[in-house]
């Protein structure tokens, strides 16, 4: 006679909250333990507080801003999409709205409204959630079944769902356990960095313009095998750059600055040729004729800017434009449309969007999102070395391994004893 599955859940993040709501609509008995006061931590700051929670990028447009192992997403994505979330959420009473590049946020702005979402949809499929419990070890008995751990007491299921999250955000309760649990039950981990974050640079001038954002400008990083080509808006912070830009690039360069730092170059006037640029500042010294250079480019730059801009040109500051010479005002035209960088680091997992790296995938089924070398044990979200870029496209990947796992878990079910 057989029964129910009984699946426990380790995680109450987005793909935590998936997988145990959709193990337990497909028939399991799921138990959620959460080591924080609420669920969703993460996901409340995600998108500024607004929550980004998908993207209706089509397909192979989605596949494409996937940056680690986009194969391994394919079959998950089909079968959980940015349309089945959206469905879902309208379903769990909060309508959503698609903005700029895609993105989608609750109409009303608040992360808290998925979140409640979310919780409604556990209470209605009879999810037993439990907060301010920690799991401290999960262990396979003879039998096949889980043995958990928790300070809370023991419990015994029949599949385990590891949602636990990566190394990024630790005020959230990311510490990592999830890949102490995957390692301990067998599986290889590759190497974890943290990722979508912010950019040490070594420049000193970095400091003086500490706050500025600069909008639709270029970024080239060039790396031992290429040279990696962004555009759009730049923040510069106290240490280096951040802002959707330089987030992007450091998933993109994470590995190659492990070996050293990195030049880099900024293009401040993207939209004109070197040409176009130097007629634009002739006619900005035509205008300036006895004014000092420091006053002269002023039109050009933020006020912020200007003076980084003449100390790294080596222009100077008191030249009267009428004086500056053809070779000097070419070489700060070259200088605006390649402005030097050297990226030496990140700002580490304290600022980090995502952790790159996890459980190797070549270990789990895309389909199921189930370990090949431990049978009953399953893997999602940010524990997978699978990340993407930002614009909603990491939570969809949350979403879409916790309904591969959580549908897969409720067929876990076992034969009662006689």
């Amino acid at each position: 006679m057989s029964r129910r599955a009984v699946v426990a859940v380790i995680g109450g993040g987005a793909s935590g909250m998936a997988a145990a709501y959709f193990a337990a609509r497909s028939g399991a008995d799921v138990t959620l333990f959460e080591k924080n006061e609420k669920l969703g931590k993460k996901v409340y700051i995600t998108g500024k507080g607004r929550c980004n929670l998908t993207n209706i990028a089509e397909h192979a447009e989605f596949l494409s801003q996937i940056v680690s192992n986009p194969k391994f997403m394919y079959s998950a994505l089909r079968r959980f999409g940015s349309a089945d979330v959206i469905a879902l959420m309208e379903e769990l009473g909060t309508p959503v709205k698609t903005e700029r590049g895609g993105r989608v946020f609750p109409v009303s702005d608040h992360a808290s409204d998925v979140i409640r979402a979310w919780e409604k949809g556990l209470g209605r499929q009879g999810v037993s959630v439990r907060l301010h419990t920690t799991v401290k070890d999960v262990s396979k008995k003879e039998d096949g079944s889980f043995f958990l751990c928790t300070d809370k007491g023991d419990a015994c299921a029949d599949a385990v769902i590891l949602a636990c999250g990566g190394l990024s955000y630790p005020t959230t309760g990311s510490d990592g356990d999830g890949y102490r649990f995957a390692e301990g039950l067998g599986h290889e981990l590759t190497k974890r960095r943290p990722a979508l974050v912010a950019l040490h640079c070594a420049d000193e001038w970095i400091a003086q313009v500490e706050g500025l954002s600069l909008r639709n400008v270029g970024l080239c990083i060039r790396t031992k095998k290429k040279a990696l080509r962004l555009f759009g808006e730049m923040l510069f912070t106290a240490k280096g750059i951040s802002g959707p830009m330089a987030l992007s690039a450091s998933s993109l360069i994470g590995r190659e600055l492990e070996d050293g730092p990195l030049s880099a170059e900024v293009d401040l006037k993207p939209a004109l040729s070197e040409q176009q640029l130097d007629v634009r500042v002739l006619r900005e010294f035509e205008k300036s004729q006895n004014r000092a250079f420091h006053n002269a480019i002023r039109p050009l730059f933020p006020a912020s800017f200007c003076p980084v801009a003449v100390s790294v040109s080596g222009i100077d500051a008191d030249l009267a434009v009428n004086e500056v010479t053809r070779k000097q005002r070419q070489s700060f035209v070259r200088l605006v449309k390649a402005f030097p960088l050297t990226i030496t680091g990140t700002e580490g997992y304290t600022g980090a969007v995502i952790t790159q790296g996890g459980v190797c995938v070549k270990e789990i089924d895309p389909k199921t999102m189930e370990s090949r070398l431990c049978p009953g044990l399953y893997i999602t979200g940010e524990l997978l070395d699978v990340d993407a870029m930002t614009g909603g496209y990491n939570l969809q990947i949350a979403w879409s391994t916790g309904y591969a796992a959580g549908t897969a878990s409720a067929g876990a079910r076992r034969e009662e004893e006689a």
